[in-house]
Formats: C-alpha cells, structure tokens, sequence
C-alpha cells in the first residue's frame, strides 16, 4: 500500500495548531491529493450498503463503522491504512507536538461515518481511554468527503469553550477538508443541529483516533465514555 501524499507541513503550522481557540486545532483544506479522496468517495458505502452501527437517540442519530461486520471496498480499506501508517503519524506528531502517537487498528468508534438528513451528534468530550488497548486518546482527525456541500445544509463542526458558554469555532464539512484536534475532557465538540440536507445527500466523513501510552498530568482523570453536555446560555 502506497503512502497518501501530504500538502501541507506540520512543523509551519504547529504553533498555529497550539495557539487555537477553544482548544489545539487546526482546519486543512487540501491535505490530500482531491483524486485519491474522490477514489474513496465514489467507494464509500450507502446507508444500505452495509452494516452500520445505527445510533438513534436523544444525544446522537448517525451511521458509524462495524469493524467486526462492516463491509467496505480496498478503495476505502486502504485510506484507513493509510491514516494509521508511518507517514501520518509522523506528520500529526510534528503538528501537534504530541511524542509516540500510537494508531487504532480496530478503528473503535472511528472509521467512516455517514449522517442522513436530520441527523446530528450532540456537543461533547470523547472517551478518554481506548477500552480496548488501555491507551489514553489524544487526538482526533476528521476528513470531509462532502463534494459541493452547502451552508444551509448544516452539520457544521462545532468547537465549544471549556465551560460550554460560547461556540467559538464552525466549520462546514467540505470536501477535502481536514480538522485535527487535541483531545481532552474539555475539548467539547459535534454538530448538535438536525441536518437539513435533501433527501439522500448525507454527510461523509472518515474519523481517525490516535493514542500514547499515558499523558500529561494535568489532562488525567478517571477513564470515561463519552461525556455530551448541554450549552450553559441555551434558550430556556
């Protein structure tokens, strides 16, 4: 399997990942070569083509990867390689200045994801250790796969401050648009507005999770799940 092709360099944009409001993270148009990411577009998998893991509740209505039953095509196989291979790690440590990233290979709660219209996925922080590998999780990376995707259509990207009072960032999920943040319990994130796209235009997106072995003091806690939270200046 051949390496993904990178356009962007980590190390000029590593203090600008550091210094992001409401926390470390950056937003890349064009990480990827647009045809290796349309290769995977036109492989990725309808709602019926094979088994999701079907959310549907009050906090989350979405379509994720079943590593143990999903079935998808090498096209897309082997983007998911890829993004755990040698080329990303070091370019996502270089960026970030987080030391020995580790990949998920069993891409628990991560690989290909898919929103129909008016489905979200509610504000929140991630699971903090990986149930699994007993890693702790670190970082997150994002990639859009939404040709000609419009404003109105929602399911923007939502960043929220640590005390959930202010949205301070939006980002529309276009094509070949990559978001790449830090993950901790504060790191408040998701599209909580029902999308609005037209019938059978969903919104595609490829989720990557990395993890070291231990993490900063001042980050630690007690393993969790994923902790959603409800705007603190919300209408009543």
């Amino acid at each position: 399997m051949a390496p993904v092709t990178l356009h962007h360099d980590p190390h000029a944009l590593r203090a600008q990942y550091q210094s992001a409001d409401p926390f470390p993270h950056i937003v890349l148009d064009g990480l990827f070569d647009d045809a290796e990411l349309r290769r995977v577009l036109a492989a990725f998998p309808r709602p019926e083509e094979t088994d999701w893991l079907r959310f549907d509740s009050v906090t989350e209505k979405k379509l994720g990867y079943y590593h143990e039953k999903s079935t998808i095509a090498p096209e897309v196989r082997a983007f998911l390689d890829a993004m755990n291979g040698f080329e990303m790690l070091q370019f996502l440590e270089a960026l970030t200045g987080i030391d020995g990233l580790i990949p998920d290979p069993y891409f628990g709660g991560g690989g290909v994801h898919q929103i129909e219209s008016g489905g979200f996925l509610k504000i929140h922080a991630d699971f903090n250790v990986h149930p699994k590998l007993r890693l702790d999780r670190r970082a997150n990376m994002l990639v859009y796969l939404n040709e000609g995707w419009r404003d109105e259509w929602g399911g923007h990207l939502e960043l929220w401050n640590a005390s959930m009072t202010e949205c301070r960032q939006r980002i529309l999920p276009s094509f070949n648009r990559t978001v790449i943040f830090s993950t901790t319990d504060t790191s408040y994130h998701g599209h909580p507005h029902p999308l609005q796209s037209p019938a059978g235009v969903t919104r595609k997106s490829v989720s990557l999770y990395y993890y070291t072995a231990g993490r900063p003091r001042e980050e630690q806690s007690a393993p969790h799940d994923t902790i959603f939270r409800d705007p603190l200046n919300a209408p009543a």
